[in-house]
């Protein structure tokens, strides 16, 4: 079973967003990107669904965001899809362009994914890893000239290019 931590940043609620995911033990694994204009809660989704879009076989994600594990934990979208769509408040659901496939992912996947909370800023190395890469992917995407709602996503096999601070080690 492999762990993949995510994350998501925002520079305002709404402003340009970043998304990160990173492999267990060393993150030297990962990917990151983002949107022009997103929410942080956006971005945490987006992380997720980019990390098993990326990663086949026995998953565990480690999150810090309590609205994508209790989802899960708590079969969320269960009553989404019962209600159309639509939350308690009978409101509809924020991201399912994001929710739609990432639950469809998670529920053909054979074992299903795992999730597993992780409190933020706390000091977990590869939850810094994956917070640093998600602001780094917002700040560049906030200092480019993208004045689209268009995703940009950088997906590796190794560290990229990024300043030292990225580092896990």
């Amino acid at each position: 079973m492999i762990e993949i931590y995510t994350d998501g940043a925002c520079s305002g609620n709404p402003g340009p967003g970043g998304w990160a995911w990173a492999i267990a033990p060393d993150g030297v694994v990962h990917g990151s990107g983002g949107e022009a204009r997103s929410t942080n809660q956006r971005m945490e989704v987006m992380a997720v669904l980019r990390a098993l879009q990326s990663n086949d076989g026995e998953v565990t994600i480690v999150s810090d965001s309590t609205y994508v594990v209790n989802c899960f934990r708590d079969r969320w979208y269960d009553k989404w899809m019962r209600n159309g769509w639509r939350n308690s408040q009978k409101q509809p659901v924020a991201n399912t362009d994001l929710w739609k496939p990432l639950i469809e992912l998670y529920l053909a996947r054979a074992p299903r994914p795992q999730f597993r909370w992780v409190k933020g800023h706390s000091g977990n190395a590869l939850n810094d890893l994956v917070d640093r890469l998600a602001v780094a992917a917002a700040t560049e995407i906030s200092s480019s000239r993208i004045v689209s709602d268009e995703t940009r996503a950088v997906d590796s096999g190794e560290m990229m290019a990024e300043p030292t601070d990225l580092r896990l080690f």
